[in-house]
């Protein structure tokens, strides 16, 4: 750990699952999470008829908690924020609970209320996504949360106290497979709590934005199952008729059946089909055509509240830009002022080259992005820095571009020539539109030229017109606060692999 890190802990006592993550922020203001636990506590399962949690399952409770603060000081953490939801929430001896864990644990848990839960959710997503409208469902152990956005604003929100856990007793599921009777039974149920809620009903053709256990177990069945190349959960979409019929085919399945399913969590098995239920109810009552995954939840809300509030809400701008601040921060492969100096100068490059090329205007964004993370693999290796960025990008946490655009941005940052490229991009051609691989390497020959206009990291060129003189040349004049040897050299190097992707041979001159 470094010196001067904050280290925080943040605990989710959820009715299914008890989770901790552990985030370092650096005095950067670059964070990460540094560790996490689970355990699946079921604790909507062990409410008693009379809606009381057993002295057993507090002392258990109790124990996992002590352990995860015995993680928490062994990271250094400075502080420990623990929050209980539905489960407890709903528990008549709730403050006869909270008591017995602060005395068993010295752990003081705020009890947070569907509102809460709603508010906190949102937040998780709103930092990490760039999604404008659509509905926010998190599908808990013991209560289930929609929330309408329209321009990124929470419009309206409501809590109800129906979740995979307490849905699977209220029922009667056991392990066998949930007959089609059952199943309508439970959809029914849960269409007519949705019809209390008239707006859930009124804004047909939004994306539905899923948060929580439930959610996740259904992205990896079916990455899994469609052999998708990309392992990130978060950010992954399928459409609503995928859900469906997952839903029917793992219902026809007895759950020690489920539990040995690639790519599904055995003590997920006997909670996913009452949890896909909710999930297919809400899709339908919200006439949404597609689910798109978040992969933050809880935690990650109670991050940002506690440790990163923000000042109002973030656009789906700034959420790309976080992203990007917080890579930098954590793999400074390079200077800023190198990094901002490529940036600009690729820009440059773009706005006068792309408009011939026929290049979308969404590619920009894409070279923006790549322009000031092409160094980040350097923090590794500087002499397979172009590797090391591309897997960077690929396995490393940031947010704010759907799966094939930061595949396209670690193509680009990364891009040493067409074989390279190519073999890069092999495993992931199920993301790829047509084009795709052609003008990333476009944007990489001209990101190659941007850093070799920089070589010598000095930020010397002040000024740069850029035109197309006869003779297939691209002219780029400079204006300079020294000569550029250094750079000449570098453009003069690259000039044949960037007339292969743009027919133009570069050539720099100072003035």
């Amino acid at each position: 750990m470094q010196p001067s890190a904050q280290v925080t802990g943040m605990i989710d006592i959820g009715s299914n699952t008890v989770r901790l993550a552990v985030y370092q922020i650096l005095e950067s203001g670059a964070f990460r999470v540094i560790d996490q636990g689970r355990w699946p506590a079921r604790l909507s399962q062990k409410l008693t008829a009379e809606g009381r949690l057993p002295l057993e399952a507090v002392a258990e409770l109790g124990e996992v908690l002590r352990h995860f603060r015995r993680i928490c000081r062994m990271h250094g953490a400075d502080s420990i924020r623990a929050v209980a939801t539905a489960a407890i929430r709903q528990a008549a001896n709730r403050q006869q609970v909270l008591k017995t864990l602060y005395e068993e644990t010295g752990l003081e848990i705020e009890l947070l209320s569907g509102e809460d839960e709603a508010r906190l959710g949102s937040a998780a997503m709103l930092r990490t996504m760039d999604v404008e409208d659509g509905f926010i469902v998190d599908i808990g152990g013991g209560s289930t949360e929609i929330t309408l956005l329209r321009g990124r604003e929470i419009v309206s929100s409501v809590s109800f106290p129906i979740g995979c856990v307490n849905t699977a007793a209220r029922f009667g599921l056991n392990g066998g497979a949930v007959p089609a009777h059952v199943l309508e039974a439970i959809t029914a149920d849960i269409r007519d709590r949705l019809q209390r809620e008239a707006w859930i009903t009124r804004h047909p053709g939004l994306p539905l934005v899923g948060l929580g256990g439930t959610v996740r177990a259904l992205a990896k069945l079916r990455q899994r199952n469609d052999e998708y190349p990309y392992t990130n959960l978060h950010g992954y979409e399928m459409t609503s008729q995928k859900i469906d019929t997952a839903l029917a085919q793992l219902a026809q399945l007895p759950v020690d059946k489920r539990r040995k399913l690639p790519g599904l969590s055995k003590d997920r098995a006997d909670v996913i089909v009452p949890g896909l239920a909710i999930l297919v109810a809400v899709a339908r009552a919200c006439k949404s055509p597609r689910l798109v995954v978040c992969g933050a939840g809880l935690r990650d809300g109670l991050f940002y509240e506690t440790c990163l509030p923000p000042d109002g809400t973030p656009t789906a701008h700034q959420v790309l830009e976080e992203s990007i601040r917080n890579l930098t921060s954590l793999y400074p492969g390079a200077p800023g002022g190198h990094l901002n100096q490529v940036q600009r100068l690729a820009l440059k490059l773009y706005d006068r080259l792309a408009p011939g090329a026929q290049i979308p205007a969404p590619w920009r964004r894409l070279l923006d992005a790549a322009a000031r993370l092409f160094r980040i693999g350097a923090v590794i290796d500087f002499n397979d820095s172009a590797d090391h960025t591309f897997y960077l990008l690929m396995h490393a946490h940031w947010n704010g571009l759907p799966h094939r655009e930061m595949l396209l941005t670690a193509a680009i940052a990364s891009y040493r020539g067409p074989n390279p490229l190519r073999r890069k991009l092999a495993p992931y051609r199920a993301l790829l539109e047509e084009g795709d691989a052609e003008t990333a390497a476009q944007l990489g020959s001209l990101l190659q030229l941007a850093a070799a206009l920089d070589r010598s990291e000095s930020q010397a060129i002040t000024s740069l017109d850029v035109s197309v003189a006869k003779g297939s040349r691209l002219q780029l004049v400079a204006a300079a606060s020294h000569p550029l040897p250094v750079e000449r050299m570098e453009v003069d190097a690259l000039a044949k692999e960037f007339k292969k992707c743009w027919g133009l041979a570069p050539a720099l001159t100072v003035r």
